[in-house]
This record gives structure tokens, sequence and C-alpha cells, in this order.
């Protein structure tokens, strides 16, 4: 079974890649719902980062603050370390899991969503990346347009990931996503057709 990782900068539409490969059949992990089933109710993942940050992050209904805690370690690279080390091994480890399920189920390749692909290393546990990329005004544009949020705020995120550069220079195949929804999709046949896998999957 092929594990292909896919990831690009805020803005640069990598969700709505993930969602069309999902409609075109094939399986597609989430890293952030993996992270945040990682630290749901009962889990020792949510016991060990409010041990470490914090009880108050604790909601009324049990759930982690995830806004408060993003919030508690923006900006500070220790602290956002210290989480990571909570984190990365307990996503890369049920990640692992989720993969062996669908191999066992006759998976042929899956896709393995994740903004901070590179980040988190979870580059070393897939076969190649694909990268999707845009222009870092178009980026930021998107961004502003569907959060609703400042040109600084989006652009301090952005500081908080690798560069595009970067990013692009360790992808094994770029997705460019300048254009509307239509030219995505036909980037996305060509992609599909580069990695030799159909343009839909029966799995």
């Amino acid at each position: 079974m092929r594990t292909i990782g896919l990831t690009g900068g805020i803005g640069s539409g990598k969700s709505t890649v993930a969602a069309s490969l999902r409609e075109r059949g094939f399986p597609v992990l989430d890293a952030d719902a993996i992270a945040r089933d990682v630290v749901a109710p009962g889990t020792p993942g949510l016991e060990q980062v409010l041990s470490r940050f914090g009880e108050e992050l604790r909601r009324g209904d049990g759930t982690l603050d995830r806004v408060a805690l993003g919030a508690r370690v923006f900006g500070d690279p220790a602290k956002r370390a210290e989480l990571e080390a909570i984190l990365h091994p307990r996503i890369a480890a049920e990640t692992t899991a989720r993969m062996a399920s669908l191999e066992a189920q006759g998976a042929p390749a899956i896709f393995y969503d994740a903004a901070l692909l590179f980040e988190a290393g979870a580059d070393e546990r897939v076969d190649e990346v694909v990268v999707v990329v845009a222009p870092v005004a178009l980026q930021i544009a998107r961004t502003m347009a569907r959060d609703g949020c400042s040109e600084a705020r989006v652009r301090a995120r952005m500081e908080a990931q690798l560069s595009s550069e970067e990013r692009e220079a360790r992808a094994d195949h770029l997705l460019d996503n300048t254009g509307d929804r239509d030219s995505l999709e036909r980037g996305i046949d060509a992609l599909l057709g580069t990695l030799e896998l159909p343009l839909r999957s029966a799995a």
C-alpha cells in the first residue's frame, strides 16, 4: 500500500484537495482530526496536556479548549515544543494504527492530510509528499475571507509554519491551486496520472 502525504501552507487549498480525493473514493486520513482524537475526554493524552498546561483548559463538557491552548503556546517556541512532545508521538501511533487498518481492508493507496507534515516529521512515515501551492498573496486573501481575520494575524500564522520555499523544496510533487475549482480538479487529474492512480478509487 502506498502512503502519500498531502500538505500545504494556510490558504493553499489543501483541505479542498483532500475533500476532492475523498469524493473520488480515496481514503484520506486527517491529521487534525487524529490530533483531536488523542486528546478526547478520557484519554491519557488529554490528562497529560492538562497536567502540563493547566486544568482550566478542560471545558465544562470535558473536552480540551484547543483555542485557549493554542493561544497559550503560540509565539512561545519552548511551550510549543513541550506540547508537540506530548502530542506528536500519540498522533504518530494512532496514524500508524489507522494506516494498518486501511491496508488490511485492501486500500491500494491512502493520503495523509497534514498541515504540519514536515514540521512534525511525518514525511518520514509516507512514501511521497504532495504539496499544494498558491501565491502568498492569494493564500492571505483566502484565509482572511475564510476566517474573518486580519492580514497581520494570517501572516503571524504563516510564520509559525515552514516557508513556501522550504515546503516546496521538500516536495515530491507540486499541485498548483492558483486558479478556480475546475482548474484545480484538472490539476488533481494530472497528479493522479503522475502517481499512476485511477481518477476514481474503488477503495
